[in-house]
Order: C-alpha cells, then sequence, then structure tokens
C-alpha cells in the first residue's frame, strides 16, 4: 500500500509528550536496575528526551513530575529545554510517596492532609505558570483494601471538593487532567477506578477539566477505543497516556502487546475528531523500561503510534460507512483489517529522508555514539529512578 498524500500530511503536526521519568531507573516491584548512563538531574532527562526528538520530530514536549524533577529555577529549565529543540509540557503531581498519603490525599479524612495535597498541586501550578505548561494532570494512588476501611461515599466528597480547590487555582489557559487507575495499591477500591468516576469529578469542575485515558489502566477485556469514543462524544478526553499492557498496569512500549487494539483507539481518535491541528487531546507516553535502554526504547513508541496512526488515516471512511449502512458485517470488518495489515514502514522511511530525518530512527540513534557517550560521562552522583 502506498501512504496517500493527506496522510503525509496529516502526520506532519503529530506530537507525542514523552515523560521524564521514562529515562531514569526502573524495574519489577522486587529491584530497580541501574544502567550506565542513566540521568542524575531534570536537565540530563531532558537532553536524552530531546534525542528522541531529534531523530524522529516527533516528541517535542517533555512532561516533568513533581517532586522527580524540582529545580530552583523552572524558567531555567524551560530555557535549557528549549536550546535542546523541546519544550516543557504536562505538570504531573505526586501524592503517593508520603507518609502522610497512606490513608489517602485530596480524599483523607484529616483535613490537615486533604490540605497539603492540595498545597502541593498549588505549588504544581506555580511550576506551570513559569514553564508555560498548560496540563496539570492528576492521579492519585487513594482507596482502601478492605471493606468498611473508608466511608466510600464520603471519599467521592471530599475529593470532589479538594479538585474544585485546585480547579479554581488554574489560569485561564491550563487544564486539569485527572487520570484513572482500576486498582493499585488500593486493592478493594479506588477513588478514581474508571473514566466515568473521573468524567463525573470533571464534569463537575467545568470545561477545563478533562479525563486522561491511560491504556494500560483497564481490566482485561475492556473495549478501551469505546471508552475514547464516548469521551470524545461527550467533549471530556483531554488527554492519553500510551503504554501496553499484558496483565495490569505494565507500562510497556506501546504496541508490543496489541498492535491492534493501538490501531483501533487511533481510528476512534481520528473518527472522533481527537487528531488534528483543530484537536485538544493530547498524546503521551507513560512507560518505564525495566531491561530496555531508555532512549531506543522510546524512540520505539513514538514510530509504532506513527505507524500505527498512518494505518487508522488509510481507512477507507466511506466504503466503511456504506457497509455499515448496508449492514454488511464481514465487509465493513475487513475494511478495517485491510487498513491494519497495510505495510506503512516503507513509505515512511522514505517520508522521513524528505524530511531531512533518518530513514531508520533506531539504527541512526544506535550509529550516532549518544548512548556510549552519555555512558561515560554520567559517572558519579544520583541516578534517577522511581521517586527521585
Amino acid at each position: 500500500m502506498t501512504v496517500s498524500t493527506e496522510t503525509l500530511r496529516l502526520l506532519e503536526s503529530q506530537a507525542i509528550e514523552l515523560p521524564s521519568w521514562a529515562f531514569g531507573n526502573s524495574g519489577t516491584r522486587f529491584k530497580v536496575f541501574s544502567t550506565p548512563g542513566t540521568p542524575r538531574t531534570p536537565e540530563e532527562k531532558i537532553a536524552d528526551a530531546a534525542q528522541v526528538n531529534k531523530f524522529t520530530a516527533l516528541s517535542p514536549s517533555v512532561a516533568i513530575h513533581i517532586p522527580w524533577d524540582k529545580v530552583d529555577d523552572y524558567a531555567a529549565l524551560g530555557r535549557y529545554a528549549e536550546d535542546l529543540g523541546v519544550t516543557l509540557g504536562t505538570v504531573n503531581s505526586n501524592t503517593f510517596q508520603d507518609d502522610a498519603y497512606k490513608f489517602g490525599s485530596l480524599t483523607h479524612v484529616d483535613p490537615k492532609v486533604r490540605q497539603m495535597a492540595i498545597d502541593h498541586h498549588f505549588e504544581c501550578i506555580d511550576v506551570m505558570n513559569q514553564t508555560g505548561s498548560e496540563d496539570l494532570k492528576v492521579w492519585l494512588a487513594d482507596g482502601t483494601n478492605y471493606p468498611g476501611q473508608g466511608d466510600i461515599r464520603g471519599r467521592q466528597d471530599r475529593l470532589a471538593d479538594s479538585l474544585a480547590k485546585i480547579y479554581a487555582r488554574l489560569g485561564e489557559n491550563q487544564r486539569l487532567v485527572l487520570e484513572y487507575k482500576f486498582f493499585e495499591p488500593a486493592f478493594y477500591h479506588t477513588d478514581v477506578p474508571d473514566w466515568g468516576t473521573s468524567y463525573a469529578q470533571v464534569s463537575a469542575l467545568g470545561d477545563r477539566a478533562m479525563v486522561c485515558l491511560d491504556t494500560g489502566h483497564h481490566a482485561p477485556g475492556t473495549n478501551i477505543e469505546f471508552i475514547v469514543a464516548q469521551l470524545l462524544r461527550l467533549g471530556k478526553l483531554g488527554s492519553f497516556d500510551f503504554n501496553s499492557r499484558f496483565y495490569a498496569d505494565d507500562d510497556l512500549i506501546v504496541g508490543a502487546a496489541d498492535p491492534f487494539q493501538l490501531f483501533r483507539i487511533l481510528y476512534e481518535v481520528i473518527r472522533g475528531g481527537g487528531y488534528g491541528p483543530d484537536s485538544t487531546v493530547a498524546f503521551m507516553l507513560d512507560q518505564c523500561h525495566n531491561v530496555e535502554e531508555k532512549i531506543p526504547g522510546q524512540i520505539r513508541s513514538v514510530l509504532n503510534v506513527q505507524e500505527m496512526t498512518a494505518r487508522a488515516l488509510s481507512v477507507d471512511t466511506v466504503a466503511l460507512a456504506a457497509a455499515q449502512e448496508a449492514g454488511d458485517v464481514l465487509g465493513a470488518n475487513g475494511i478495517m483489517m485491510d487498513a491494519f495489515y497495510s505495510d506503512v514502514r516503507t513509505d515512511l522511511a522514505a517520508w522521513r529522508e524528505s524530511r531531512g530525518l533518518p530513514a531508520d530512527p533506531m539504527k541512526a540513534f544506535a550509529a550516532s555514539g549518544y548512548q556510549a557517550k552519555i555512558a561515560a560521562d554520567r559517572v558519579g552522583g544520583t541516578q534517577a529512578g522511581w521517586g527521585a
């Protein structure tokens, strides 16, 4: 199949934000693995993220996590990023690594703990004001492990009150995006376990409060593309965290576990108006590279999203609509499958070269010597990782 000129034109504006924490050490519940060249500072994380954009032109911004990426001068950090050809994007809050949050943060029964969590989000908004970031992303570990441990409804009421206070602090060009996750670390109930709860909470806040959909945060068998379609229909899909799961929240390279699912999701994004220059839906990766090198892992992920977007854009929507109207079950399914099985890689490689990019970004990065250089240069100090 030949990728159409129109598809290539639409791909030109694709942007996939990278998470700073993906460049630090990560691992399993049992061990965090260290690797040579791992960043020790927020600046080194940004430098590595800039390499992904250098070879792909797909990742012009980097999300930061507070306090993991805390610095004295965020404006200077923003200028440092711009000098490397990228900008600072989403600011992610963290209310899951302090002892005070053992029984909740924004939902905690103690007003002092709730205020502590709210103040942390105020701090994140202050960071946004200095960096020009537009999105504050909130993910909560809040929940309970046992029936009766907490008042489920009361926790929802307290969450609503806390979010309202945070939302009121946002600037007019800033958004709050509320992520959901159906379990872990809370195992009986999680305070924001699904898209419906996130939607209910953000709908009560206002137009600048949206849902963040992490593709790994669903039970097995969940039809994620249906959720995408519904949130777009309701005007409340704010952002994606792209990754893959085999069993739970695995945070693997997007498209690794189920490329067809990624294709189906992107088709619904496009069909629902969530892709293109007029869309406000933000694409971001949220991954932990446990055994693979970090920069190539991110390159592979953004390329996977690009390839599946090209396939989704190639669906013959006119023929598909006709087949659907005619009740042609196999014909409609065949149109989707034909697009999914189209091999767009050769055309995309040629297109990259026409834009002054390497045809094979993975190969080009490996040949650049950057990985060996940072392994030699970054000696001493404390490597970044979970909690740092």
